[in-house]
């Protein structure tokens, strides 16, 4: 006979930190999505346009590198961006063969409504916890992900998705 502790719903089940990250995660992957619909974009889009604007300049080969992908999926990526007129491909005055990523001034206004919006986003999602306990969070959060060699401030999801656009989509 097994524990009644062990079925499923109980309410005094052990707390498994991995499903629980999986859950919240999950659900603050969702919400964030909800978020965007205003923007027409997609979290992914968001997350180039946010490595963009911390280094502009940015190589496509290097924001391949950063996303952990081919240099041609970043070609597809970059392309639709910039046929919205989000960024711009600047040849660089370094290297003639190579193209910098811009944000284009469109560009630029989506990353501020994006600071608003992660901004009431991240409230919502840890409005419990105290200011202490967010920073703790953060902290133990970012162990974590150090210590399976996560890139900072990039997705995995991008590393995983398959082939085709749709599937291209990391939720956060």
């Amino acid at each position: 006979m097994t524990d009644d502790r062990e079925r499923p719903g109980y309410r005094g089940a052990p707390q498994r930190v991995g499903f629980l990250l999986a859950q919240v995660g999950g659900y603050a992957a969702a919400r964030f999505a909800e978020r965007l619909a205003d923007l027409s974009l997609q979290p992914s889009d968001i997350g180039i346009l946010r490595l963009i604007a911390l280094e502009s300049g940015l190589s496509q080969r290097a924001l391949a590198d950063h996303l952990g992908v081919g240099p041609s999926r970043v070609v597809v990526l970059i392309d639709e961006l910039e046929s919205r007129g989000l960024v711009a491909r600047v040849r660089s005055t370094r290297d003639r063969r190579n193209h910098e990523l811009q944000l284009t001034d469109a560009g630029d206004a989506v990353m501020r409504r994006m600071r608003e919006i992660g901004s009431a986003h991240e409230d919502e999602i840890v409005d419990v916890l105290t200011p202490e306990e967010r920073e703790t969070l953060a902290a133990l959060l970012a162990k974590v992900a150090a210590s399976h060699d996560l890139t900072p401030n990039v997705h995995p999801g991008y590393r995983f998705a398959g082939d085709n656009r749709a599937a291209d989509r990391p939720t956060s």
